[in-house]
């Protein structure tokens, strides 16, 4: 079963139903959830041929994907609960010795930073009734059962602020959806292996390591590999590169930052983004605008009179070490941490948004700390590519390395 992704199109990673109509079957009764996309291997594999989806030609296993969206309960920054949703999908066709007795492995996937409640995983499913994302890769590709949580403030939650890159309620949201994911396995008859993998991309890879960090707190579950992928993992030098540049590359990003730390950490947003911009966050990232549109109603000049940020709020931070924003940002940061499970991090090196040296300084200091098994990937030269991939084009190959050394695990280890 174990097979190389040389390079999977990001036609694949963004959306497959747009690459022709495919057969929705009936919808059906489940227990803790509901049947939102139901569709066999042929089906898929026909519309990635189609697609030109490179990586993919007829020699290739492809697998059914049944994805279901379950509904659970979260705990924010602040500590109340929230109602939450996420994704499971499950491959259909794989031999039945896997149903029966192997089981299925599960990868749990946080995804890539978004602004549109409709690219959540479960509102991408429910309105397309379609495989997307890295799923494909991750499932259909490879096997796994793959859990995507929404993240507070998409999917079900969507009336909350999204808490961007703050690890505690990342870790929260995608922690009791793994728990809430095996509880709907022993309701609907899904047979588990036990095994668990933990990935996710830019702000998912973030929100993958959290998840590791709180799940070895806890002790509550085991991983048995981790692959984050080009996270912000060191979050205050992250902070200080951005703020000392004159322009903003995406300036969405970094406002949400800003606006995320200061409603958590209890801040008067303009006293982070200059007006006019500060008092339409709100509106703007109310989970009804795609990225483009939100950059298109902001600046890229970092700070100053006429910048995004405060330039009280800049200069606080670069001169008082006990500012609020730079004891948040090491609160949260993730490089300076002893894992115990294996962590294989993956970063493309021509990333032009979240550098390839924060995963460089997150290896080091973690060793130097005492990791004992942990690397750093470097995606083309781990992929024999010829160029260096910027943040967006590099994702999907990176999905295609992660899951390759899942399934090369999952094949020592339970044996398909």
């Amino acid at each position: 079963m174990m097979k190389l992704v040389k390079y999977i199109g990001i036609g694949a990673i963004v959306l497959l139903s747009g690459c022709g109509n495919l057969d929705q079957p009936d919808n059906e009764t489940v227990n803790g959830g509901e049947v939102v996309v139901d569709l066999d291997g042929q089906s898929i594999k026909k519309s990635l041929l189609q697609s030109g989806i490179s990586g993919v030609d007829n020699n290739t296993t492809v697998y059914g994907y049944k994805a279901y969206k379950i509904p659970y309960t979260t705990t924010d920054e602040q500590g109340d609960s929230v109602e939450a949703s996420g994704l499971m999908v499950v491959p259909k066709g794989l031999p039945a010795l896997v149903y029966t007795k192997l089981g299925l492995s599960m990868v749990s996937d946080d995804h890539g930073t978004i602004f549109a409640n409709q690219e959540s995983p479960t509102k991408l499913a429910s309105l397309n009734n379609a495989p997307s994302g890295s799923s494909v890769i991750l499932t259909s590709l490879f096997g796994f059962v793959t859990l995507q949580p929404d993240y507070i403030g998409f999917g079900d939650s969507n009336k909350h602020y999204h808490p961007f890159v703050l690890k505690k309620s990342l870790a929260n949201a995608t922690v009791d959806f793994i728990k809430a994911a095996k509880q709907f396995a022993l309701k609907n008859a899904i047979t588990l292996n036990g095994q668990l993998f933990l990935t996710g991309y830019s702000e998912g890879g973030y929100a993958a390591l959290a998840t590791l960090q709180k799940i070895e707190k806890e002790e509550e579950m085991s991983v048995t590999m981790a692959a984050p992928m080009a996270g912000p993992y060191a979050l205050t030098l992250m902070a200080k590169k951005v703020l000392s540049a004159p322009t903003l590359s995406v300036p969405s990003f970094m406002a949400d930052v800003g606006y995320a730390y200061a409603l958590t950490y209890d801040q008067d947003v303009a006293s982070v983004i200059n007006e006019p911009y500060a008092s339409t966050l709100e509106g703007l990232l109310d989970g009804s605008k795609v990225r483009t549109q939100i950059d298109a109603k902001l600046i890229k000049k970092t700070t100053g009179a006429d910048g995004l940020f405060n330039p009280l709020f800049v200069q606080g931070f670069f001169t008082n070490p006990n500012h609020w924003f730079v004891k948040a940002t090491e609160k949260n940061n993730l490089h300076n941490w002893v894992p115990k499970t294996a962590v294989r991090f993956m970063h493309c090196q021509g990333d032009e948004v979240i550098p390839y040296a924060l995963s460089t300084l997150t290896v080091k200091t973690m060793s130097a700390m005492g990791a004992k098994n942990i690397a750093l990937l470097p995606v083309e030269k781990t992929m024999g590519l010829p160029k260096l991939l910027e943040h967006a084009e590099c994702a999907s190959v990176a999905y295609g390395v992660a899951g390759n050394i899942f399934a090369q695990t999952r094949k020592n280890t339970v044996g398909y």
